[in-house]
């Protein structure tokens, strides 16, 4: 008897091989085995991924970062070794010279409020950049408010609470500070120290004990509560230096700055005073002076990152926080615990909101998780989105979402790219797996564009998804009048491309000295690096869960139905064949991408398979043209 299954759509994704024995779930009627370098559709289709277009040889490796002034005003940043480029509309508009090393850009962190982007590095002073105009940017330190000889930074003991210091005077300059520990060190010059009310600015060092100092405020204690002997246990450090580190995370949340962990005091949050974002002055705790706490429980928890969405949402190396309150204050402030997923140490993978949940990655890299709030429970779950398909995680470096497709890209620790298309409302949760020659190493979307840097036989180039794309790195020209030969290629130089002349495809070539030779000259050409898209179902879920097992199985007939396709190679026992027009090479034998057909595909089948976990059909094929398939029908015959 010839059964016949109905394949309408892939929203299930690319499963793990653990998958092959659940044929009773739905999300193996909707997965399949292979899916690489194609996207899936929202409404279940796939369809070849879109070529990257190049933009720039950065020369180094690079992280991206996007930066949005307005809808209209959108910039992307490239930072490299010391230094940041700034590009709009794929032009080089600016570049600044930064502190950061190479070996820094996995663990920055940033966040932006109008023209002002705040990045953090633990090692290194916050930095602000801030946009005069297209061309004209600024970088400098981040200052916190200060007036009448007060800084209104965060302050905090890092000596022992018993450890006391010893004043020559209350007041003036020169006078020498006593510590009843060892504690100082020729780092401290220049620091501050928070002691009773006021505070002291050190300028000389002598020993671990003694310090010289002035104080900068008027007074450091009110009149008549003078410690005895102007010794005291009420002082405290800058929270933020040299000697400590400086902040983890950055974040704007309720008009407050929010600063998440720093290297010496990685569980504490800091937040400014409301609407003064440099002010973090505690006060006498009214409701829009700054707050200050430390995340303690019976974990570690290191803050990783700190997000705005429906609360604020704080990320540590062992669980997940939300902070409350509305308006968040020094008195109605709340921190619960929510999940204790954690995330990863061996860098940041940003998180991003989708619909109202925050995805971020799990601390060992092995999973993406969706921390969404539940009106009905009143918390937070941090459901895994890639537990059927968790083979393609492999400790993810980057990440960024792209409302136009519903496409999230995540960037692996191996040079892949995994892609997730997401649409909760509709239950579509499917990856696939994308490759080129050589290795995806950070993304970034800027406005509709999805930015990549390529790293190709140790050169790092900068490229962009385009859908009028159908090869990598790719290089378009045109010419009032037709010609051999193109030049420009210097960055695929001695590699094998595939080329789109007047809209047919020719004859590949190699590049040589950074140009090719057509063989019948052309007005507009693509050239590019080809790479090859995979289609390989699941095994029918009869064969795979039928407790009456057949011996062999055989394909009958396959029906796809595709969409805009010019080209397509399907397997069905033969081998790869071509199931539409599509002819290669030569000078007189081309493909036309412009010729595409909406249309079912019938096939048939040829011999039994012994194997019945083997797929019944495959499709694959490298050639650089649209590739759109709908669903399929696969019939197909058991023997017992």
């Amino acid at each position: 008897m010839i059964k016949s299954i109905v394949k309408t759509n892939f929203t299930s994704g690319e499963l793990a091989y653990e998958m092959l024995g659940r044929g009773d779930l739905r999300a193996y009627d909707n997965g399949a085995l292979f899916l690489r370098n194609v996207f899936i559709s929202p409404t279940g289709g796939i369809k070849r991924r879109y070529g990257l277009r190049f933009v720039d040889d950065i020369g180094e490796r690079a992280r991206l970062i996007s930066f949005a002034f307005n809808t209209e005003q959108t910039y992307l940043f490239v930072l490299i070794d010391r230094a940041i480029k700034i590009y709009r509309e794929e032009s080089l508009v600016a570049t600044l010279t930064t502190p950061w090393l190479e070996s820094d850009l996995q663990e920055l962190r940033w966040t932006q409020s109008a023209d002002t982007i705040l990045i953090a590095h633990p090692d290194y002073p916050l930095k602000k950049i801030t946009r005069t105009s297209h061309t004209v940017w600024n970088i400098e330190d981040w200052t916190f408010y200060s007036a009448d000889g007060y800084t209104y930074q965060p302050f905090f003991k890092f000596a022992k609470p018993d450890v006391t210091l010893t004043l020559s005077a209350l007041t003036g300059s020169g006078i020498t500070v006593t510590s009843s520990a060892n504690f100082f060190s020729s780092s401290y010059v220049g620091k501050r120290l928070r002691v009773g009310k006021g505070e002291i600015e050190i300028t000389a060092y002598t020993n671990a004990t003694t310090v010289t100092a002035k104080v900068t405020t008027a007074t450091l204690f009110p009149a008549g509560e003078e410690p005895a002997g102007n010794t005291t246990a009420d002082w405290k450090e800058e929270a933020f230096s040299s000697i400590r580190g400086y902040p983890v995370a950055v974040t704007f949340h309720q008009d407050r700055l929010v600063i998440g962990g720093s290297r010496d005091l990685p569980n504490r949050l800091w937040m400014s005073k409301s609407a003064d974002m440099q002010n973090f002055d505690l006060g006498e705790g009214l409701d829009d002076e700054a707050i200050e706490f430390g995340l303690l429980s019976d974990q570690v928890n290191a803050i990783k990152a700190v997000f705005s969405g429906n609360h604020l949402e704080v990320f540590t190396s062992g669980a997940e926080w939300m902070v409350t309150g509305e308006p968040l204050t020094p008195t109605s402030i709340q921190l619960k615990r929510q999940t204790r997923v954690g995330s990863p140490s061996y860098c940041y993978v940003p998180p991003r909101n989708v619909d109202g949940a925050t995805i971020f990655c799990s601390g060992g890299g092995t999973s993406i998780r969706e921390f969404l709030y539940s009106d009905l429970e009143e918390s937070y779950q941090s459901s895994d989105l890639a537990m059927i398909s968790h083979h393609l995680m492999n400790q993810p470096i980057d990440q960024d979402y792209d409302d136009d497709t519903r496409l999230l890209f995540v960037v692996m620790i191996d040079g892949s790219l995994c892609t997730l298309t997401n649409y909760r409302s509709e239950s579509v949760s499917a990856w696939s797996k994308h490759e080129t020659d050589g290795n995806f190493i950070s993304v970034a979307v800027v406005g509709s564009n999805v930015y990549v840097i390529v790293e190709r036989d140790e050169n790092y180039y900068l490229e962009v998804f385009d859908k009028d794309c159908f090869t990598d790195s790719t290089l378009q020209g045109s010419s009032l009048t037709a010609k051999s030969t193109w030049s420009g290629l210097d960055h695929i130089e001695g590699k094998e491309v595939a080329i789109i002349a007047d809209d047919l495809i020719v004859a590949s070539k190699e590049v040589s000295e950074g140009s090719v030779t057509l063989d019948v000259a052309a007005k507009k050409v693509a050239i590019g690096l080809p790479f090859t898209h995979k289609v390989v179902p699941l095994p029918p879920a009869c064969a795979s869960s039928n407790s009456r097992a057949a011996k062999a199985v055989r394909l009958v007939r396959g029906i796809f139905r595709v969409l805009d396709t010019p080209a397509i190679e399907i397997d069905t026992g033969r081998g790869l064949e071509p199931a539409l027009p599509l002819s290669l090479g030569g000078t007189d034998n081309f493909s036309s991408v412009a010729n595409k057909h909406t249309k079912d595909i019938i096939l048939q089948g040829i011999g039994w398979s012994r194997n019945i976990l083997d797929p019944l059909w495959k499709i694959e094929s490298s050639a650089p043209a649209p590739f759109n398939l709908l669903s399929v029908i696969t019939e197909m015959k058991e023997s017992e």
